[in-house]
């Protein structure tokens, strides 16, 4: 492909690839389910007339003529105390978005750095998560830096996007239709606003700017000027707006710290300093102190709280468990669907718990959590006595009779899904 061969220069002929057959690839790989837009159709309906509605659409988007339609504003539980917004493009805007998305991938394949994990084709946060353990061994990490970007995909400056992307693509067409998208409205309770900052959150595209984004402004910056600027060892892993530092020197770790927040400030971004964190990491000497300056503490990444302890032969070795926020969160989400949902037959019930725990087990399901696992079992136990009593006034539910029926409608068991050697 041209970004192999020309890999230091811009790319201006790009759009080309989208034909008529590369616009129904798109289609197809749009989710079947997709929540519809503010116009309502469905992927279905778009596909009744698809070479007639793709051709249409190649026309408009190569001529200029095609206008952004506002997404529609959903929300999804982020933590405890807030929910995150979420963008529900069009059918047709998520097909163009596909399809841009299939371009500029492979370019910035090239271009994107390993210790990044997060909405890359063939990389997972758990891939993520065992090159944060091999890093914690190999480059004998003392200190972690634990960075929170505040509400990073609603302040991307439109202009510096723009400018970013526009170091490797000056493809007239494509940079016309991202920042259509970037100036799209938002559509809530009947009414459309125009952010002048943020990425089209829901929609395909946006996982990629935000990628080309902070490789840019993040990515790069760490390996150019942070690593060769360090007295000892470093390393960083990000998973999308997710990341964590390490750093064997103190020193370097509290000058990146002090340097971090006006760097990111030149972007428009702004760091958590409620949630941001240098914790002492070291691996723990025989009488438990790390590296002789005390314990090691712990840091949350990707859902897990990450901390030392002892294998099975007595080493020292990185373990993670289910992080408090994302336990309390799933226990919510399943005390909320219980109540809404006592009055089910035992089997419905059965079958939905077992759903949910085994959705859990799926990613939180690893080496070393297992008591964590058996936790989420013991709380759910313990809320489905409780709902069932109270869908029965005159017949309580004691803990004599439930464990009877948990005899006949088991909990599933829980299960390690990814083995840490």
């Amino acid at each position: 492909m041209a970004a192999e061969h020309h890999r230091q220069e811009p790319l201006t002929t790009l759009a080309h690839h989208m034909d008529l057959n590369w616009l129904a690839e798109a289609y197809w790989r749009v989710r079947r389910d997709a929540a519809p837009g503010i116009d309502g159709q469905t992927v279905a309906e778009y596909g009744e007339n698809l070479v007639g509605n793709l051709k249409g659409l190649i026309d408009r988007a190569k001529s200029g003529r095609y206008k952004a339609p506002p997404v529609k504003r959903a929300y999804v539980p982020k933590n405890d105390k807030e929910d995150r917004p979420i963008g529900l493009p069009t059918v047709e805007d998520k097909v163009l978005q596909r399809a841009v998305a299939m371009i500029l991938e492979p370019v910035y394949e090239q271009e994107f750095l390993p210790f990044s994990f997060g909405f890359r084709p063939g990389r997972s946060p758990h891939q993520a998560l065992d090159y944060l353990r091999e890093q914690c061994f190999e480059q004998k990490v003392q200190w972690v830096l634990e960075v929170d970007l505040r509400k990073f995909f609603d302040t991307v400056k439109h202009r510096e996007m723009r400018e970013l992307l526009g170091r490797r693509v000056q493809d007239g067409v494509i940079a016309r239709l991202v920042a259509k998208w970037l100036k799209a409205g938002v559509w809530e309770k009947g009414q459309v606003s125009y952010p002048e900052e943020g990425t089209p959150q829901g929609g395909v595209i946006s996982p990629l700017l935000s990628n080309i984004y902070l490789h840019e402004v993040l990515d790069k910056w760490f390996v150019e000027s942070v690593q060769p600027a360090c007295g000892g060892r470093s390393f960083m892993v990000r998973f999308a707006d997710d990341f964590v530092m390490g750093f064997e020197r103190l020193e370097d770790a509290c000058k990146v710290q002090r340097v971090l927040t006006k760097r990111f400030a030149r972007y428009g971004l702004k760091i958590n300093a409620e949630k941001t964190r240098l914790v002492r990491f070291g691996r723990p000497t025989r009488h438990g102190g790390a590296g002789g300056r005390g314990r090691p503490e712990t840091f949350d990444f990707l859902g897990f709280t990450h901390y030392w302890g002892k294998s099975r032969r007595g080493n020292y070795v990185v373990k993670k468990k289910t992080a408090k926020s994302r336990f309390r969160r799933t226990l919510r989400s399943i005390k909320e669907w219980l109540r809404d949902n006592r009055h089910l037959t035992m089997v419905k019930q059965q079958e939905k718990l077992n759903e949910k725990l085994r959705g859990h087990d799926a990613y939180f399901g690893v080496t070393g959590n297992s008591r964590m696992l058996g936790e989420l079992r013991w709380q759910v136990a313990k809320l489905w006595r409780k709902w069932l009593g109270r869908r029965n006034r005159g017949s309580p539910m004691n803990w004599e009779r439930f464990k009877a029926l948990l005899r006949v409608y088991p909990l599933a068991p829980a299960r390690v899904v990814h083995s840490v050697m």
